[in-house]
């Protein structure tokens, strides 16, 4: 059973993340209007009228000016959004559950948030809200954290220093930290030596119990931050070997171990999909497909992808599983053998939207569906919530020439 409800008109220009967070009963989005403002509207649920608040903001022509919402402890809102190596930008509901309190703060601790991307908000251990971001810019840049005290309403530094450190020669392009089934927190990364997309190397890895102190695979500490020098190597990618940020998952096999998923140039320079998984002597690689492509990729901006990948996980039949889409393989789920990663059978891609749903309703030449999943902190039982939006695609972060489609609507679908 599917339910629709109309949100607003929004920029069709270039895809860009919104936000969607349902905490019942209540129910927030964050996206950019028609006219590119930045802005969030709220209900709550079972109710179908909206309450808006817009926010002295606007967006550009940047893909990387995603939006991230949470909601601390009191129910206050948290927003951080419409950034790329700028000043950060942080917005906080004075009051619970109202959005008309929200109010563009100048900072959070006061530090390095000149230069601001990839905004995160998630819990740490105990339930704390940890905020997560990069400072500097692609080639040149740290992760930060800070940690929110909700009892005094400000936020602290997590870490003295920054986790990742590329000594101002490179950045960390980081995945996670993600809480595994072994009560550990991963992280694997990227490094990337310029702006351009194709010198991303050395995948990288990194576990924590509790978000303060590190350690490799084996356990043996880190010291932080953590350098290209000193951290755990996955698989030595060179520059220009294949491998990009965005595309390497963390998943887990049936005995709790982490494997990553990534893509590189196999030996005769074809793109292929590895997994690398840590077992009792260290992390093995398994090539997971056998294509006969490349793709070639590089330069700096937003790019659209030819490949993705999701990461390796068990099925609810007790398969191992990986799923993934390739603009020239076509798109598949793969039966890996729990032992030798091999894959031993290739099942349609899961397509949890209907269908119906992925396409386009208007008539505009490259026109894409895109598809925002629920940041539900607390799911609302046998209720899947999305949000689905129409733009045209990435044009690697540059104003477009020519005309541009009427702004469509955004839309909430509720799936039982």
């Amino acid at each position: 059973m599917v339910e629709q409800l109309d949100i607003a008109k929004v920029w069709p220009g270039h895809p860009v993340g919104f936000s969607l967070l349902t905490h019942p009963p209540h129910q927030y989005v964050a996206y950019y209007d028609q006219d590119r403002h930045l802005t969030v509207a709220y209900r709550r649920l079972g109710q179908n009228r909206w309450t808006y608040q817009v926010l002295p903001t606007r967006v550009g022509w940047d893909s990387h000016n995603y939006i991230a919402m949470a909601l601390d402890r009191n129910g206050h809102l948290h927003l951080s959004g419409n950034m790329h190596s700028d000043t950060l930008k942080y917005f906080y509901a004075t009051r619970p559950h109202d959005i008309t309190s929200i109010r563009r703060m100048p900072g959070m601790t006061g530090r390095e948030e000149l230069r601001t991307t990839y905004p995160e908000f998630f819990n740490g251990p105990a339930g704390e809200m940890i905020f997560a971001y990069r400072d500097g810019s692609s080639g040149s840049g740290n992760q930060i954290y800070n940690r929110y005290d909700p009892a005094q309403n400000v936020w602290k530094r997590l870490l003295d220093t920054p986790l990742v450190d590329g000594e101002g020669l490179m950045n960390a392009y980081l995945k996670g930290p993600l809480v595994g089934p072994d009560g550990y927190y991963h992280l694997v990364w990227v490094w990337r030596d310029t702006p351009d997309a194709a010198t991303n190397h050395d995948l990288s890895y990194a576990r924590s119990k509790d978000l303060i102190h590190w350690e490799k695979s084996n356990g043996t500490p880190l010291r932080l931050p953590i350098t290209l020098a000193t951290a755990e190597i996955i698989d030595p990618v060179p520059a220009k070997g294949g491998m990009i940020n965005g595309n390497t998952v963390i998943g887990f096999d049936a005995q709790q171990r982490p494997v990553i998923t990534y893509h590189k140039y196999d030996g005769q320079g074809n793109t292929q999909i590895y997994n690398a998984r840590r077992e009792a002597t260290g992390w093995k690689l398994y090539q997971a497909t056998d294509w006969q492509h490349r793709w070639e990729f590089g330069g700096g901006g937003s790019i659209e992808a030819e490949v993705g990948v999701q990461p390796v996980q068990v099925s609810r039949s007790g398969q191992l599983t990986m799923a993934y889409k390739s603009k020239r393989a076509g798109d598949g789920l793969l039966v890996l053998d729990p032992t030798t990663l091999k894959p031993v059978q290739t099942l349609p891609f899961p397509v949890k939207t209907p269908p119906a749903l992925l396409n386009a309703e208007t008539l505009f030449p490259g026109i894409q569906v895109n598809i925002r999943e629920d940041d539900n902190t607390v799911p609302e039982p046998d209720s899947r919530y999305i949000l689905r939006w129409e733009t045209l695609g990435r044009n690697r972060d540059r104003p477009r020439q020519g005309p541009i489609p009427e702004p469509g609507m955004l839309r909430l679908y509720r799936l039982r």
